[in-house]
């Protein structure tokens, strides 16, 4: 058995401040007074739950997990380091984004279960509303042996809403778009290529970008060669989310699959089960915003990680 996971960390920023980004707000003498004493907090919250995800099912834990909202590489070098995760020796996968707040996507990944082959960086090139060029987050694209069977993972971090949902549609479009010319390059040299897609979306399963750029579908018996795997849309419709935004959740954190995933016919590996990961320290448990992701002073993230259980046939 083997987990795969993503898990935005919402603004894992250092205290210093990059004169070619725009993150003033999280440095000492910012609007967040970003501290040392905050960053280091923040590091051991975010090891803290990361230690936790895929304990059920390995006693290692997760085999990968693609993570989003880090300021640099060595933010994830600092995470890794930490009590909670130094003894894994987890490794990094990690390229710069032209996102003008200097957020990037990255995967960290348990080098027992999982040898990296290759990895690329795949810039997303859109507009924005008004016309200029839109900098975001690339996409990443890390290949490789997990537990000696090739499987391919797209890390994303799709544009936001914060023009408003429809404004930014386009743009997430786009995203999806881009992400399946990634997908259908690998199944074109591969028919049997195991493909997971993973990310905050900022879209929920039943969004167009997801929906229709991915071609997913959320039952298998309806799945074709060409279509993925979204589990996360039967979770949606029972009311449950990764984030909740004016007492309405929403399900942006996805993992998708490639068909081979699900197919009977494939050996190897297949999709057995995925899950929110939501522990109850992690929940605010009063106030305006109690049952929301707790985030901000002495929290963890506005976002709940996702997981997947693969299982090989024996």
């Amino acid at each position: 058995m083997s987990c795969i996971g993503f898990y935005n960390l919402e603004n894992l920023f250092d205290t210093i401040d990059d004169p070619e980004k725009i993150d003033e707000e999280y440095t000492p003498n910012g609007k967040n007074q970003w501290t040392e004493s905050k960053y280091k907090a923040k590091l051991f919250n975010m090891a803290h739950v990361i230690s936790l995800i895929g304990k059920e099912g390995s006693k290692d834990g997760f085999s990968l997990l693609g993570v989003s909202e880090i300021e640099n590489r060595k933010v994830l070098e600092d995470l890794v380091a930490e009590p909670a995760l130094v003894s894994r020796n987890l490794q990094i996968v990690h390229y710069n984004s032209p996102d003008k707040r200097g957020i990037d996507v990255g995967l960290l990944y348990n080098p027992k279960r999982f040898v990296l082959i290759e990895s690329k960086s795949f810039r997303l090139n859109t507009l924005r509303n008004d016309g200029d060029t839109l900098f975001t987050r690339d996409q990443l694209l890390v290949t490789g042996l997990l537990d000696n069977e090739k499987v391919h993972v797209i890390v994303n971090h799709w544009p936001s809403r914060s023009s408003g949902e429809k404004l930014s549609r386009p743009s997430r479009n786009a995203a999806g778009k881009l992400s399946r010319s990634i997908c259908d390059s690998l199944s074109k040299a591969d028919p049997s290529a195991k493909i997971l897609v993973m990310g905050d979306l900022n879209d929920d399963p039943f969004n167009d970008s997801v929906k229709k750029q991915m071609k997913t579908k959320a039952k298998i018996s309806q799945m074709g060669s060409e279509n993925f795997y979204n589990p996360w849309e039967n979770i949606l419709a029972k009311g449950y989310g990764t984030l909740a935004y004016r007492d309405t959740w929403n399900l942006f954190d996805q993992i998708l699959l490639s068909n081979p995933l699900v197919d009977k016919k494939t050996d190897g590996y297949k999709f057995l089960t995925c899950n929110i990961f939501k522990k109850k320290f992690m929940v605010q448990q009063e106030g305006r915003y109690k049952g929301y992701p707790k985030r901000r002073e002495g929290g963890y993230s506005d976002h709940f990680p996702v997981y997947v259980y693969l299982v090989r046939n024996k």
